[in-house]
């Protein structure tokens, strides 16, 4: 059963009421919006909800078991309030929606309704539409350990161990050149191997993407210098002398771990189980098929 404060019920329980919706939007970065479908700004939580480029809520099906509600909100696309680049930058991604109600001549008298996450934003018209997942969404994610042969762990993570905070596992560097949307040209490296830094992250330090941190697929080398590709757009949110530090990566692969790392005690997979094909393959002098590990 909701608990509702007895000021607020005994408001909801007259003739007439003076309610209004507000959402409270908490990026993953701990930047928090408010916004409200009332003519004035409210404050709730601390946070004042403004009305002008205020959102525009759908209704939400409640449903038995643990099926995942879905609801969406309406909003229009303004600099001062949600912007098209932060959208596209995924500044929004995976935020927290927070569905209150709020007696309008008394803030202070609020209830929150819900809890949502924003899954998929369509942008059309000058008006962006925000799915919003209950929390039920939780279920759908893998839990516990995968039985393959790469390692489940993230580099530098707790259960990987590996300390990123050496100056042999990160390096700060500057773009050089946009090549196109997803590599850039960055000066700086030189001190490192050719693909030391693959599959590794790139933290943005200034820029339009400052704060954000993108998954790092390349590190190539030529004559003009090292070439980072990037698994998701950028080039068209970043410009030459942008700042960005560099974290090496890792291929999840038990050489690499034990050759680049020395972190083979810490290995998160299991390198010794056969492929998919081992069961098809014919005997031959020279393989291990007698119960030898098939990895060394």
């Amino acid at each position: 059963m909701r608990d509702i404060p007895e000021a607020f019920a005994a408001h909801l329980a007259q003739g007439e009421t003076t309610t209004a919706k507000c959402w409270l939007v908490r990026r993953t970065d701990g930047v928090v919006l408010g916004f409200t479908d009332h003519d004035w700004p409210l404050m709730v939580e601390e946070t004042q909800c403004h009305p002008a480029y205020g959102l525009d809520g759908g209704e939400v099906p409640s449903r038995l078991g643990l099926q995942v509600e879905t609801g969406e909100v309406l909003g229009v696309l303004d600099s001062a309030a949600i912007a098209e680049d932060d959208i596209l930058l995924g500044r929004y991604d995976a935020a927290k929606v927070e569905t209150w109600l709020v007696n309008w001549t008394e803030p202070s008298q609020c209830l929150r309704l819900r809890v949502d996450i924003i899954g998929e934003i369509v942008r059309e018209d000058g008006v962006f539409r925000a799915e919003l997942r209950s929390p039920q969404q939780a279920l759908n994610v893998t839990r516990g350990r995968l039985f393959q042969g790469l390692c489940d762990a993230t580099v530098g993570d707790a259960r990987c161990g590996v300390d990123l905070e050496t100056a042999r596992h990160r390096a700060d560097t500057v773009v050089a050149e946009v090549i196109d949307d997803f590599q850039i040209r960055v000066s700086g490296l030189g001190g490192f191997e050719e693909n030391w830094f693959a599959f590794g992250m790139a933290q943005w330090n200034d820029g339009k993407r400052i704060g954000l941190r993108d998954a790092v697929l390349t590190h190539r080398r030529d004559a003009a210098g090292d070439m980072i590709g990037f698994r998701d757009r950028v080039g068209a949110w970043c410009g030459v002398g942008d700042a960005l530090t560099m974290t090496v990566g890792c291929d999840r692969r038990f050489a690499t771990c034990k050759a680049k790392f020395a972190n083979a005690a810490n290995f998160r997979g299991f390198p010794h189980i056969p492929g998919s094909d081992y069961v098809l393959r014919h005997p031959r002098a020279g393989y291990a098929m007698d119960g030898r590990p098939v990895v060394p």
